[in-house]
């Protein structure tokens, strides 16, 4: 057994004694914090502890005498061996033959002593517990407690809520001020019936306050909770985290401070009519009826008020772009001329992109952990490469290139499949329906409200007629200096409401990963932006933001039609347009080698 597996066994070891003392059955790790954020700080990644699995995805469960782990198909693979030689079964989301968490529990728990399952309420949705207690009930008559962190008694040396200092976000990269955030949301607050609300979304918070922080890896945010009332807002931080310029800058926004651990009190002492709730995002410790007042359950208007960026916004993102750009082709070229020479791996070629990318101007922090998998890796659709996994580039192949930064004035995400020397013609045709998929998305135009759901087969549509597709979504918003993924609003397989408006950011990353062999990926952030009004209403389209050429070497021509080749054509005559101008004369020249028009 290896030092991991034995440190998960006696983890396990301990906390099923704990779950015996409490009487309960099995016990429940989601991959969340209080504010249901996706990536977490270290104090709640309690499922990567009890599991060893560390993907951002995923669902832990154990009881007495079992354990799963539930996640989805970027990280299959990954999982699977991570997972190996603990008790943990691997249970794919998603796929027909697996039981859901509580079909598994009811099977699992047939012939326990207790019927009570924990969770720690304060690490799940409202919405989701409610669900989830109602699912537990149908499948095996189980019970849910949600009033135990059992991690503390159990996480010996786990760590503390993150101390990091906050700081100010400029006007001058927010474009709107805390006083015109907060009128518009007491606004959308009132007209839902509301006289406060409850914000626990730890972007929202930042994006409220022009506020930013260090607590999560790669995203610009502070671990605090915000109360909204008519007229006062109070921030509920550790008193450590904040300095003199930005308590200053507090008071005199009208923001009251209070601390952190104060939220319940506070919670339990609010004596407003109403507050709004959102089941979606706040968790089900501090969704509880508490106080004097009437919960009303509806969605935060943040999250959309901070999906449509403002003309500040927009112009930081370009320009933010623009810096990126050049960071990536100064990357690529290096790229081409080292491969052949032999000493280039999956890590080195990581830690240059970020050289790269540290040395341009407002650079703050890559936007997550770039993922750089050279040809079998590259199926793994989320592999990131580490010491024992890291392999060596050879000059044949393909190697995916998925990254992104974050910038004062904009957050970045990237991906590249690029050639490194020959291919199979099945990589070339991969590529090219990829491609063929991510043309068709970007050149798309619309009517404005249409759902992201309703967008999604159109990047799809050449992988379906040759019996291809891929199961992750084709694209996201991305925040401004704030979370590279971001609501409410996605282009994706599954039901997704959210209408696509003027000033929303999305990706399109269409992908295909054949197991084992390689798999190809090619992504831009778009912008939408107007497209036409005609008596049928109006019509919207995508601007690239994006500035990075696409490698032409794999494309099979012939499979592209004339305005695919236009539009591949136009998006490189723009691309060499604004680059040019910022890149010295050998990397110029490279770039206009790149980004020739296609015949």
């Amino acid at each position: 057994m290896t030092d991991t597996q034995n440190t998960i066994a006696t983890r396990l070891a301990a906390l099923r004694e704990e779950m015996q003392r409490e009487g309960l059955s099995a016990f429940i790790f989601p991959s969340a914090d209080p504010h249901m954020s996706e990536y977490v700080p270290e104090r709640w990644e309690g499922r990567k502890w009890i599991s060893g699995f560390d993907g951002s995805a995923g669902t832990a469960v154990v009881t007495l005498r079992s354990a799963a782990l539930w996640t989805d198909s970027r990280y299959f693979i990954a999982a699977e061996q991570q997972l190996e030689g603990t008790e943990f079964q691997l249970m794919r989301e998603r796929m027909e033959s697996t039981p859901s968490i509580a079909d598994w529990l009811a099977r699992e728990l047939q012939d326990a002593d207790s019927t009570e399952v924990g969770i720690d309420g304060m690490c799940i949705a409202k919405g989701e517990a409610e669900g989830l207690k109602a699912e537990l009930r149908h499948a095996g008559g189980l019970t849910l407690r949600t009033n135990l962190d059992i991690l503390n008694r159990v996480w010996t040396d786990r760590p503390p809520v993150p101390l990091n200092k906050v700081e100010i976000h400029p006007l001058e990269y927010a474009g709107e001020s805390v006083a015109e955030k907060l009128c518009r949301i007491r606004t959308e607050m009132r007209r839902a019936g509301a006289s406060c609300m409850l914000v626990t979304q730890l972007d929202d918070i930042a994006w409220t306050l022009n506020l930013r922080g260090t607590d999560v890896h790669c995203t610009p945010v502070f671990v605090a909770w915000l109360i909204v009332g008519e007229e006062s807002a109070t921030l509920y931080i550790k008193e450590e985290k904040l300095t003199p310029d930005v308590v200053d800058y507090l008071h005199a926004e009208g923001v009251a401070i209070d601390e952190y651990d104060n939220i319940i009190a506070a919670l339990n002492d609010c004596d407003a009519p109403t507050m709004l709730i959102d089941p979606s995002t706040v968790n089900s410790t501090l969704a509880q009826p508490r106080g004097n007042y009437t919960v009303v359950s509806a969605p935060s208007p943040i999250p959309t008020m901070k999906a449509v960026k403002n003309h500040t916004e927009r112009e930081g993102f370009r320009r933010a772009m623009e810096r990126d750009g050049v960071a990536m082709v100064q990357f690529l070229k290096w790229l081409e001329e080292a491969v052949p020479k032999g000493s280039e791996t999956e890590l080195t070629a990581s830690a240059k992109l970020y050289q790269l990318r540290a040395g341009q101007p407002k650079f703050r922090d890559i936007s997550f952990d770039t993922i750089a998998a050279y040809a079998d890796h590259a199926a793994i659709v989320h592999y990131e490469p580490t010491p024992l996994t890291d392999v060596k580039l050879e000059p044949k192949g393909l190697l995916l290139l998925d990254s992104g930064a974050q910038y004062s004035d904009g957050t970045t995400d990237i991906t590249r499949t690029i050639a490194l020397g020959d291919v199979t013609d099945r990589e070339r045709r991969v590529y090219t329906l990829v491609l063929k998929g991510h043309l068709a998305l970007q050149n798309l135009c619309f009517p404005r409200s249409a759902s992201g759901t309703q967008l999604d087969a159109v990047a799809r549509t050449a992988m379906w007629r040759e019996g291809m597709n891929f199961m992750h979504g084709t694209g996201h918003g991305v925040g401004s200096y704030l979370s590279v993924h971001e609501g409410p609003h996605q282009i994706r397989q599954e039901y997704r409401g959210a209408p696509m408006v003027e000033g929303m950011t999305v990706t399109d990353e269409p992908g295909l990963y054949l197991d084992g062999r390689f798999g190809v990926r090619i992504e831009n952030t778009l912008l939408t932006v107007p497209y036409v009004t005609t008596e049928f209403g109006r019509f919207l389209r995508f601007e690239p933001l994006t500035l990075c050429p696409i490698d032409t070497k794999p494309i099979i021509s012939s499979m592209l039609s004339d305005e695919e080749r236009q539009c591949l054509n136009a998006y490189h005559a723009m691309v060499y347009e604004r680059l040019a101008p910022l890149l010295d004369e050998e990397h110029r020249e490279w770039l206009a080698n790149k980004t020739k028009a296609m015949e």
